[in-house]
């Protein structure tokens, strides 16, 4: 399994997680294989000023099959469905807290209303 989660920096699993997905400035990639954090790796996001769509399809073609984010659009999450990556909102925290959460069964997708609700849109 390959889960991707947005970050606001570039510290490997201590990265922390962006408050907003399609703003993120880094995207790490963690790869789970029995229970376990196998690989990692973290990249630029390349559609920070991005359109409908792209994001999740960026996702999708690096073979993650799992999104946890703290806030997501509505759209965004069909656009995630559709291309049958799961995904968790709500979550705080860093990269590998996250993770092993999620492993453990014990992270679950809550709605996340920020705090300025007006830098957030609806794609």
């Amino acid at each position: 399994m390959k889960i991707a989660i947005p970050t606001i920096d570039n510290n490997g699993l201590k990265s922390k997680i962006s408050e907003h997905f399609g703003h993120s400035p880094f995207f790490a990639f963690v790869t789970v294989e029995n229970n376990e954090i196998v690989s990692h790796e973290i990249e630029a996001n390349p559609f920070e000023q991005h359109e409908p769509g792209e994001i999740p399809g960026y996702v999708k073609s690096k073979g993650a099959n799992v999104i946890i984010t703290r806030g997501m659009g509505g759209r965004a999450r069909q656009f995630f469905e559709t291309l049958g990556v799961h995904a968790i909102t709500g979550a705080s925290g860093t990269v590998e807290a996250l993770v092993r959460t999620y492993i453990e069964g014990e992270l679950s997708s809550v709605e996340y209303e920020p705090e300025d609700h007006g830098k957030f849109h609806n794609h």
